[in-house]
């Protein structure tokens, strides 16, 4: 085969340079598809230059040899995506029997895109039903662990690797501890240790060699990085607790931390969620005014910190004083959204008085701050939108007239728009059926007012232009645009899309194309189409000729008012639409009109009114 393509080659039919993918391709016979996925080829015919490739939907794909190297990467036989094509019985038995196995066979076929992620996408539903993944996965981590070549990573972004030496787990964990960079890289390491002390050869060694690196990093780091510092404090208790080993007397602890003064908030938001509990319990032993700290805190950090400061306060008797400082906040319109999110979330539980209607004009409040700027998301917002009852918490009890306040501050709100302010409006009359006949007069006098907005939208046009557009339309979506599809598939075959000026050319003009086609349909929608045969004459109208009076030169001339898409200012068909159109529009027999044209002021008199026919 490689003798009959370096002939295509010399031919000047293939590039020189890919002769050996063509011959990979050809031998091996599995493929990956930028954008198709794994292929099997089935031919290559070297007479008429194709190769044939089955790719899943798309069976029996003719791929000319020359074009061929520049979208397939030829793959082995061995690679995880041909066993999973030939031998899928057999990577089953291996995935139950062997876990670590399979592991190696993707870390061989994807290198270092093998990591976490990417096992799982490759293994799920195929090789491993998804419900089972969860167990198989821990399995096969112990697996990987005790089999000593393995390198688990400490990051899902970072890939599993395959060392062809075989290193005990101890020296592996402890190597990869003390090479690490810094303090942040070495403490995922002293967790991933302390979980695997039981397997470790010699406890007593690994907790001399981590714990007192640990107490050196964290005296150097209390002041500059606090919440860092006071992670690796955790880390470092649990670690020893797991060898057993005992914290030195003057080993540096979390009261060295808090004595820096660090700021709460921000230390607090910085430490990984599980922490964070640890970390408020910690500041609660160090600093007796613990109390009126955190009663301050819960208005600036995430909602789950705001559950566990009030769980704190709680538990240490400080539950009126908290109801009141909520209170506070809620009557000012100064409590957080997340704040709120809490106290919503926690409808039922101790602070459930508190949930009354002024709470929800604090809720507006706190969205419109949270969402003022553009595309900022709220998620109090998204849980009074998806949450079936917190409208009638809020409301229960309350007199129609509030609730008809509520109402209508929803309607005026900016919260809240198309069928998002519709769904809360029918959460709220499905709690309060009276309220109904409110929403109902307020929705007739805005259809009203989109009524009046409606007519101004409406575009006059003759029955024959609005035929003409319909065509283009017609030809925009059933021609152009995919064509333009077509382009963009293949210019993506190209190659990188960062490079592929063909590519970036195609999307530009699919912009084009689909706003051209909003445009359109809009236009069409606002149309109305008449006859100018039907034209009222009594003042000037769409279908009638005009004689007009330049008032400034005398000058006499004939116009014809046309609709939008009939202008024709060298014939003198003049859109209605247009500034010289809009000034004539409906005005009668001597009557003065004047329109600015660029920088000049023209001034006419109608001298006389006809229909178009005449």
């Amino acid at each position: 085969m490689r003798e009959e393509i370096e002939k295509l080659a010399a031919a000047g039919k293939i590039r020189a340079a890919d002769v050996d993918t063509l011959e990979k391709l050809a031998t091996e016979g599995f493929c990956m598809h930028k954008s198709w996925g794994f292929g099997r080829v089935t031919t290559v015919d070297v007479v008429l230059g194709k190769m044939t490739v089955d790719f899943d939907g798309r069976p029996g794909h003719g791929i000319d040899l020359s074009f061929a190297p520049k979208i397939l990467e030829p793959i082995a036989k061995e690679h995880i995506e041909a066993r999973k094509a030939t031998d899928m019985d057999g990577l089953k038995r291996m995935a139950a029997l062997q876990h670590h196995e399979v592991i190696k066979v993707i870390v061989d076929s994807y290198g270092q895109l093998a990591t976490n992620d990417k096992v799982q996408e490759v293994l799920v539903p195929d090789v491993v039903e998804k419900d089972d993944y969860k167990k198989w996965w821990e399995t096969a981590r112990r697996e990987m662990k005790k089999d000593g070549h393995f390198k688990l990573p400490t990051r899902k972004t970072e890939p599993i690797e395959y060392q062809s030496q075989d290193i005990p787990l101890q020296e592996r964990l402890l190597g990869d501890f003390k090479s690490a960079r810094g303090l942040k890289a070495r403490l995922p390491l002293a967790v991933e240790i302390a979980k695997s002390a039981g397997d470790l050869d010699d406890a007593t060694a690994a907790a001399e060699a981590t714990l007192g690196k640990l107490n050196e990093e964290i005296a150097s780091h209390a002041r500059t990085q606090s919440a860092l510092a006071l992670e690796a404090v955790m880390v470092r208790d649990e670690l020893a607790k797991a060898l057993g080993a005992e914290v030195a007397e003057d080993a540096p602890g979390a009261a060295a931390i808090w004595e820096t003064a660090p700021a709460l908030s921000e230390l607090l938001t910085s430490m990984p969620v599980p922490r964070q509990r640890r970390a408020l319990e910690s500041y609660q032993a160090s600093d007796e005014n613990w109390a009126e700290a955190l009663i301050d805190l819960i208005n600036h950090v995430p909602a789950r910190l705001v559950g566990e400061s009030v769980s704190l306060l709680c538990e240490g008797g400080h539950q009126q004083t908290l109801a009141d400082n909520l209170a506070h906040q809620i009557n000012h319109h100064t409590a957080s959204g997340e704040l709120l999110l809490w106290l919503a979330k926690d409808k039922g539980g101790d602070f459930a008085s508190i949930l009354k209607p002024e709470t929800f004009g604090a809720m507006l409040s706190a969205i419109e701050r949270e969402t003022s700027h553009e595309k900022r998301a709220s998620k109090l917002r998204d849980f009074i939108l998806t949450d079936a009852d917190i409208l009638e918490t809020l409301t229960g009890g309350a007199d129609l007239a509030v609730v008809e306040d509520i109402t209508r501050a929803i309607q005026m709100s900016t919260c809240f728009e198309g069928m998002d302010k519709r769904s809360i409006l029918g959460k709220l009359v499905k709690a309060h059926p009276e309220v109904q006949q409110f929403i109902t007069a307020a929705d007739k006098e805005a259809k009203e007012k989109d009524a009046t907005s409606a007519a101004d939208a409406t575009l006059i046009v003759s029955w024959e232009s609005l035929e003409r557009k319909r065509a283009d339309l017609e030809e925009l979506v059933q021609k152009k645009i995919p064509a333009n599809s077509k382009e963009i598939e293949i210019a993506r075959e190209y190659g990188d899309l960062r490079e592929n000026a063909e590519f970036k050319a195609a999307k530009e003009q699919q912009k084009v194309l689909m706003a051209l086609q909003a445009e359109w349909e809009s236009d069409i929608d606002r149309a109305r189409g008449m006859n100018y045969s039907d034209a009222d004459t009594s003042t000037a109208n769409v279908g009638t000729r005009v004689t007009v009076t330049n008032l400034d030169t005398q000058a006499r001339e004939d116009i014809t008012l046309v609709g939008a898409w009939d202008g024709d200012p060298d014939n003198n068909l003049i859109s209605y639409l247009t500034p010289m159109g809009q000034a004539i529009f409906s005005s009668a027999p001597g009557e003065e009109v004047e329109f600015q044209l660029g920088e000049e002021t023209r001034r006419l008199r109608v001298e006389a009114i006809s229909a178009l026919a005449s």
